[in-house]
């Protein structure tokens, strides 16, 4: 029941988690690109200090969604959610009419898009709380963390969320259901808006580096998103900032998602997790300094990533 899952975006956080659901018994095909030829030879290699270390076969392996030849019940999306991907086209040809579509991507005010595309199905956003890389192709390294959140902008309880949540469960790894997942999205926000963009900026700091030296300035950044939060109606535990710097602390040295990718010449989510931020903070009315010059600067970024592409 239920078990048919197909992975869109299957890079690190999407071969992680397709192969946690496979190791639940779930029926498991990836959408790959670049690391198509490896995992279509040889499946993923998966190390993780908590869970140990397993080989993750998918059903099928594809090069685009519409190769897809099943129906699935889930379609779990985890590429970047940036300008260059068009999320609608990228899932479409695979969307059958009973087909959860579940998010797992970074970002704010990122499910409207969908919601508009797909108004007849189950969207189930969701959060990776996790320190997860792709060392080489098909070899994924998941150093430390793993939760899950997961949440339905209408009834969040609805069973094939539970059910999705319960395969998570049995292969290990925690995950939770959310009454509001929009907050859940700006509590994530409150971490990723100062280290993403700091690690771009600093050259590519780990996140400890950043913190011991600049923990005033990311401090004020992570107040700035509770503000913007507080004025969209979505109130963040009083806590937060101070959980988050902890567990910063205790994490080990760690490059984001969003150095990874300008390391790599790649796109970043800047809009994702900064833009919208601002742009909501815009629409409230609330003062965000420190945050809109780390999004003026990585708009900066992103323009010397593509004038670099323009000149090779």
């Amino acid at each position: 029941m239920n078990n048919k899952v197909l992975i869109v975006g299957a890079g690190a956080i999407g071969g992680f988690y397709g192969g946690l659901l496979a190791k639940a018994d779930a029926d498991v095909s990836v959408v790959c690109r670049s690391d198509y030829d490896v995992v279509q030879q040889q499946g993923y290699r998966i190390e993780s200090h908590a869970l140990g270390s397993w080989q993750f076969t998918p059903s099928q392996v594809l090069r685009d969604a519409a190769d897809y030849n099943d129906q699935a019940d889930y379609l779990i999306l985890c590429s970047k959610v940036t300008p260059d991907i068009d999320r609608v086209a990228l899932i479409r040809d695979a969307v059958a009419p009973h087909t959860a579509i579940v998010l797992i991507q970074n970002g704010v005010e990122i499910e409207q898009e969908l919601q508009q595309a797909f108004p007849d199905n189950l969207l189930i956003s969701g959060l990776a709380f996790i320190c997860c890389n792709r060392n080489a192709p098909a070899e994924i390294s998941h150093l430390a963390y793993g939760k899950l959140i997961l949440g339905n902008l209408s009834d969040s309880h609805d069973p094939k969320t539970l059910y999705l949540r319960d395969l998570f469960l049995r292969a290990g790894i925690e995950c939770e259901i959310s009454d509001d997942i929009i907050a859940s999205r700006w509590q994530k926000c409150v971490w990723n808006a100062p280290f993403n963009p700091l690690s771009v900026l600093s050259g590519g700091l780990a996140t400890q580096a950043i913190l011991q030296n600049q923990e005033n300035f990311v401090r004020r950044v992570m107040q700035e998103v509770c503000s913007i939060a507080d004025a969209c109606s979505h109130p963040l535990p009083a806590d937060i900032v101070e959980n988050h710097i902890a567990l910063t602390r205790d994490m080990p040295p760690y490059k984001t998602s969003m150095l990874l990718d300008f390391e790599r010449g790649h796109t970043m989510e800047t809009e994702a997790i900064l833009g919208n931020a601002v742009r909501a903070a815009k629409r409230q009315g609330v003062d965000c300094p420190c945050l809109q010059s780390l999004y003026v600067l990585m708009q900066l970024r992103e323009l010397q990533i593509r004038s670099n592409s323009l000149l090779n």
